[in-house]
C-alpha cells in the first residue's frame, strides 16, 4: 500500500518560524508571505491532523504540548531532506553513497578510523561501512562485491587475478613467538641454550585467528600438525588470549612489543619461524567514486599502517 504524507516540507518551515518568532505576523515577514497565508497553513494542517497546535492570543502565538511533538518531529524530518539532497548533489559529483572498506584484523579498524575526521571535512555525504577481516576473508569481501577497499596479506592464494584490481603494497610485518612468562613452554625454555624444536611447541595449545572466509579455501599460519588450538575471532583476542596464559603463537611484533615490556608476554626462539607477511592495499579502481580513491591514497601513507612497518 503507498503512503502520501498529508504535511508538506513547507508547513514544518511555516510552524518552526512561528514557534521562533512568536506570532504569525512576525513568522509571515519572516517568509516574505502575507500574514494570512501563515495562518491559512496552520489552519489546514491542524484540520487534517485533528488537532490544535498553537495556542493564539492576539500578541503571542505558543506551541501546545502536542505541536512541540510536531515541530521536533518535522525538524528531523526537515534535516533528513537537506541530508538527502546534500548526498544526491555530492553522489552527481562523483561521491559515491556508500563506501566499504575490510581490514585485517592484524591491524584493527584504528588505521582507517584515524582518517576519518579528515574525510568528514570533506563533506562528501558518503556512508561508511568498516568490517575486520582474517586471512582469505579480506580477498573474498573485496572479490565478492562486500567491500570496495581491502587492506590485506599478500599470501599465495590471497591476490585476486586480473578483473581490474589494483594492489599497492605498503609494506611487511614481522612476527615473534610469545607465552605467557608463567606458561609451561616459556618455564621450559628459560631451561634451555636453544631454540624450541616443533615437537616441544607441538605439545602446547596454539591460539589461532580464524579464517574470515566463507567460500573461499581458508588458511591458518603457525600451527603445527596435531596441534591443539584454541580458536578466537580477532588478533586482539589471540593476543590476550596468549596474556593470559591459555596458548602459544607467532604475534605481530608491534602488536607484541608493548607486552614483552610490561612483562605479561615473553618472546620464545624456535626452530620454525614465522616468514614476515607483506600487506597491501587493494581495490577494484571501477568501483571506486571520490570517496574510495580518497582512502586508498591516503591508506597508503596512514600513520598507524605506517608505524607497523616501523616498528618491525
Amino acid at each position: 500500500m503507498s503512503f502520501w504524507p498529508k504535511i508538506s516540507l513547507e508547513t514544518i518551515v511555516v510552524i518552526d518560524a512561528i514557534a521562533r518568532h512568536g506570532s504569525f505576523a512576525k513568522a509571515a515577514h519572516a517568509l516574505c508571505k502575507v500574514p494570512s497565508a501563515v495562518s491559512y497553513t496552520v489552519t489546514q494542517v491542524e484540520g487534517v491532523l485533528g488537532v490544535k497546535l498553537f495556542e493564539r492570543n492576539r500578541q503571542h502565538s505558543v506551541l501546545t504540548p502536542i505541536g512541540k511533538v510536531f515541530l521536533a518531529d518535522g525538524l528531523r524530518v526537515l534535516r533528513s531532506a537537506a541530508d538527502m539532497e546534500n548526498r544526491l548533489l555530492r553522489v552527481r559529483e562523483g561521491w559515491e553513497p556508500e563506501l566499504r572498506i575490510a581490514v585485517d584484523t592484524i591491524f584493527g579498524l584504528d588505521p582507517v578510523l584515524a582518517l576519518i575526521p579528515a574525510f568528514d571535512a570533506l563533506n562528501s555525504a558518503t556512508r561508511l561501512t568498516l568490517t575486520e577481516e582474517a586471512l582469505e576473508g579480506s580477498w573474498e569481501a573485496l572479490t565478492s562485491g562486500q567491500a570496495d577497499i581491502v587492506v590485506a596479506g599478500l599470501g599465495a592464494s590471497g591476490m585476486p587475478s586480473g578483473g581490474g584490481y589494483s594492489i599497492v603494497p605498503l609494506g611487511a610485518l614481522a612476527f615473534d613467538f610469545a607465552a605467557s612468562p608463567a606458561h609451561p613452554l616459556a618455564l621450559h625454555a628459560r631451561q634451555l641454550s636453544r631454540d624450541l624444536s616443533e615437537e616441544e611447541v607441538r605439545q602446547h595449545r596454539a591460539v589461532v585467528v580464524a579464517d574470515s572466509a566463507r567460500v573461499r579455501s581458508s588458511r591458518t599460519y603457525g600451527v603445527l600438525t596435531g596441534q591443539d588450538t584454541l580458536t578466537v575471532s580477532t588478533m586482539r583476542d589471540k593476543l590476550n588470549a596468549q596474556r593470559a596464559g591459555l596458548g602459544v603463537g607467532f604475534v605481530p611484533r608491534f602488536m607484541a612489543q608493548p607486552a614483552f615490556t610490561d612483562g605479561s608476554l615473553v618472546k620464545l626462539s624456535v626452530s620454525h619461524p614465522r616468514p614476515n607477511a607483506s600487506f597491501a592495499v587493494a581495490f577494484k579502481a571501477s568501483r571506486l567514486g571520490s570517496a574510495g580513491k580518497w582512502f586508498a591514497s591516503e591508506l597508503e601513507r596512514a600513520p598507524e599502517l605506517m608505524a607497523c612497518w616501523e616498528k618491525c
